[in-house]
């Protein structure tokens, strides 16, 4: 590798067949943008997993370097917001799916998606949290915005050893919330206890089938990544007024209800869009993140792995065998 080129995972279709490597790829091949950005670490998503591995339904053009978040310095400046040498963190902002992404030494990428690391953040902090924990962040205030409170009843997690689930406990359980986490790897309650969760329910508690359009209210508020069955389970235990942060497929996109959830108790199904987010919100939720997520606890949630991994570490994200977040290095 010399300065015209530089190294990251490369997709292509050659013959339209999937094909992924890491390997030297030329400067003038990056895409337009304002910002210059030498990339330090990415992070892991459950999209990047269906991205390095060749699922559909993330990657839309080709040839494309996937990976959906990335932290880095920036190196060049079209743009008055940012000079060469700030510390710059950008997720779900189109990357790995029409444009280029993280699991490369450079990117090129337009201002407005470009948010500054707060202060007192590490880059490798703000790939801890990544796309995952904005999402977790952003589903936090989405619930306040419609009347969640500490106090009352718990809030439910689900997915709650991934990254959306782990971020979502620590800063609901820091902000005073009551939590409950479901999972279907019991063996990781400690891990869940150590974030803040004050009990741990099975995955199929929730997901388990029910005739009955209505059951006991159980819930003040929940926050899903997993969707399915799980979803109309907690629909059915809504207590009056509480609402379900909807940011995931993890276990499935299709789900059941009825209309009595909304009609008879008021609930609220919130859809939560990390990806189309203006700039002004953007450093909204990043300003809470650094205000209300524990970075001794992030630390807990954080591993550190080569980008040479990269494709083992895909596979495992989609076989639900990954704790908490994995951070890329890339250079």
């Amino acid at each position: 590798m010399d300065n015209t080129t530089f190294k990251g995972v490369l997709v292509t279709q050659p013959d339209g067949k999937f094909h992924a490597a890491i390997t030297d790829i030329p400067r003038q091949q990056l895409p337009s943008g304002e910002l210059l950005i030498r990339v330090a670490y990415s992070s892991l998503n459950y999209k990047d997993g269906l991205a390095v591995t060749g699922k559909p339904g993330v990657i839309r053009i080709y040839p494309m370097v996937p990976g959906i978040d990335l932290a880095g310095i920036v190196e060049e400046s079209a743009s008055p917001d940012f000079r060469p040498g700030d510390a710059v963190v950008a997720t779900g902002c189109g990357t790995s799916e029409t444009h280029w992404g993280g699991y490369a030494q450079l990117a090129r990428l337009k201002a407005d998606w470009v948010t500054p690391v707060p202060t007192g953040m590490s880059l490798v902090h703000a790939m801890g949290v990544g796309t995952a924990g904005f999402t977790a962040m952003q589903s936090v205030m989405s619930l306040e915005d419609h009347g969640a409170k500490p106090g009352g009843r718990a809030i439910a997690v689900t997915g709650a050893a991934g990254g959306v689930g782990s971020v979502s406990i620590a800063i609901l359980a820091k902000l005073g919330y009551t939590v409950v986490a479901s999972t279907g790897r019991r063996e990781l309650d400690g891990y869940l206890r150590g974030l803040g969760a004050h009990d741990i329910i099975d995955r199929a508690e929730l997901a388990a089938a029910s005739k009955r359009p209505l059951e006991s209210e159980r819930w003040g508020g929940a926050i899903d990544s997993v969707g399915g069955d799980t979803l109309s389970g907690l629909l059915r235990t809504m207590s009056i007024g509480g609402s379900v942060a909807s940011c995931g497929v993890a276990g499935g996109g299709p789900f059941s209800t009825t209309v009595f959830p909304f009609i008879l108790r008021g609930v609220n199904l919130l859809g939560i869009d990390s990806l189309r987010v203006p700039n002004v919100r953007r450093r909204q939720i990043w300003a809470r993140i650094a205000a209300d997520l524990d970075l001794a606890l992030l630390d807990s949630m954080i591993r550190i792995e080569p980008l040479e991994n990269i494709f083992e570490l895909g596979a495992q994200i989609l076989e639900g065998r990954v704790r908490g977040r994995t951070v890329i290095q890339v250079t």
